[in-house]
Formats: structure tokens, C-alpha cells, sequence
């Protein structure tokens, strides 16, 4: 992965203090005192070049493993406890789907399967300051990360994981930060390499 150049900021809404933070960046220092992690968290995860690995762990709880890091994000669909202050934090998910009012407007033959679709909503906070760039651009503990998963599906039949990603963080952004990534799925596992943390 390209890791931009210190200072490198633009298209995040950055406040003055984690302008301060991010210009005062140093791997070196991340990679001594054992937070090299600190850009595989959850803001940022989905956004570094890798596989994910997705299973549902028991039937209130989704997994996804990503190689990248070697990190793995927990998906609660219930009430139960995650771990706070660390690099994923605690997601709650939920399924969003369209009203039947919206979905009986897109036509004919279509409300049916539109209802059975929807979005998956994974809400995440409590997480342990990181960097929303590999360059040391911050977000802190108070910052909340918003996602949307969606499948599609291609009429040739391949496959993609959209997920539409909103943080909002009162800390170190002056607005919210939004932005989309996507996957496509594999047939197998081949090319899967789960890879440590790296600083820079």
C-alpha cells in the first residue's frame, strides 16, 4: 500500500489541531512504542488494498477477517458486548431495508424482491485512536464510524461488496468524512496473505 507523504491531508476535514497531529507524524515512533496498527482500524480497514474473509461466528454475530494487518471486525446483532478500545471497537448491526411504500414504486415484479433485500447498517465507536490515512492523519476514541454493505451483482454474474462509510468525529474533523470502497468476491480463498501491521 502507498503510504502518502507527511502533511498529505487533502479531501479530509481536518481541524487545526489534528492538522498539528498529522504534520507531526512519525512511523518510527509508532513502530517503537507498538502502535504500528495504529492505521488498520476500523475508519480505515476497509480502505487498504486486501481479502476479506466474512462468516457468521454464531447466530447474533457476523466475523470479517481482513488480511491486511491481519485484523478481524466483530458485527453484533444483538445486545451483546464487544471490546472497547481497540483497533475495530464495538459494531452494532442491523438490516435497513426499503419501505414497502418506496419498493412498490420501482415497478412492476419488483417490490417483492426489493423488500427481501437491504443494506447492512454496522454503527461503530469505543475504538482506540488510529489514523484515518497511513500518514498519521488522527481520529480519536470520540469518533463513530457509519457503514453501509450492499451486494451487487453484475448481469455477468460477478459479485461485488459496496460498502458507503460516513465518520464523524467531534475530536478532529470539522464535518463529517464520507466515502465508498468495494470488493469483488472471489470463487476460493486462493490469494488470501494474511500480512502484519506496517507503520509506513
Amino acid at each position: 500500500m502507498f503510504t502518502p507523504p507527511k502533511g498529505d491531508y487533502a479531501g479530509i476535514p481536518l481541524n487545526a489541531e489534528a492538522r498539528k497531529i498529522a504534520d507531526g507524524w512519525d512511523p518510527a515512533t509508532d513502530e517503537a512504542t507498538g502502535e504500528q496498527c495504529r492505521s488498520y482500524g476500523a475508519p480505515t480497514l476497509m480502505r487498504i488494498p486486501g481479502r476479506l474473509h466474512i462468516t457468521w461466528q454464531d447466530d447474533q454475530t457476523l466475523k470479517m477477517e481482513a488480511d491486511s494487518g491481519t485484523q478481524t471486525r466483530i458485527f453484533l446483532f444483538s445486545n451483546g458486548e464487544g471490546q472497547a478500545g481497540t483497533w475495530q471497537g464495538i459494531s452494532k448491526a442491523s438490516w435497513e431495508y426499503l419501505p414497502a411504500a418506496v419498493s412498490d414504486t420501482l415497478g412492476a415484479g419488483r417490490g417483492a424482491i426489493d423488500r427481501r433485500g437491504g443494506s447492512l447498517k454496522v454503527v461503530t465507536a469505543n475504538m482506540k485512536p488510529g489514523y484515518l490515512r497511513k500518514n498519521g492523519v488522527p481520529y480519536s476514541a470520540y469518533a463513530v464510524l457509519t457503514e453501509y454493505f450492499d451486494r451487487v451483482t453484475e448481469p455477468n454474474g460477478d459479485s461485488y461488496l459496496l460498502i458507503t462509510s460516513t465518520v464523524e468525529d467531534p475530536n478532529y474533523l470539522a464535518q463529517p468524512l464520507m466515502f465508498s470502497t468495494q470488493f469483488k468476491k472471489q470463487a476460493d480463498a486462493s490469494g488470501w496473505n494474511p500480512t502484519p501491521c506496517a507503520a509506513k
